[in-house]
């Protein structure tokens, strides 16, 4: 999670920084004050940069392996979280590869639906920041 931040920080900290600044001091001018300016002016602006790292905050916690691994264990089995039954689909002898690849295929489903439908903010908020 501390990589998430760290993307964070750089991306959105490129993104507001290449806002442009009469924009802000004309909501100056007109009496707004710092946060006003923040909610109603810098928020809206920078929605394609919050909804790239929206991407990549939902891609990495979906392919968090580990944590659905260690946390969520049931002891009875019946609420095991999908991605611990893919790697029990394997047996003790490490066949059923068809299954696995299957089955692998249907867990991408949503992380795919999910770039696809929020495509176009993700490539605008990734290349406003680094153009001057």
């Amino acid at each position: 999670m501390v990589y998430s931040l760290s993307v964070a920080i750089y991306l959105l900290r490129n993104y507001i920084s290449h806002l442009p600044r009469d924009i802000i001091e004309g909501a100056r001018m007109d009496g707004a004050t710092d946060f006003q300016i923040f909610i109603r002016i810098i928020l809206p602006l920078s929605f394609p940069a919050l909804a790239s790292f929206a991407i990549f905050q939902f891609l990495w916690t979906w392919n968090d392996l580990l944590v659905a691994k260690v946390f969520l264990i049931d002891a009875t089995g019946e609420t095991t979280v999908m991605t611990s039954r893919i790697v029990e689909l394997l047996g003790t002898k490490g066949g059923n590869w068809e299954i696995l690849a299957t089955s692998a295929f249907v867990s991408i489903i949503v992380p795919l639906c999910v770039f696809f439908a929020m495509q176009k903010y993700l490539v605008r908020g990734l290349l406003a920041g680094s153009v001057k």
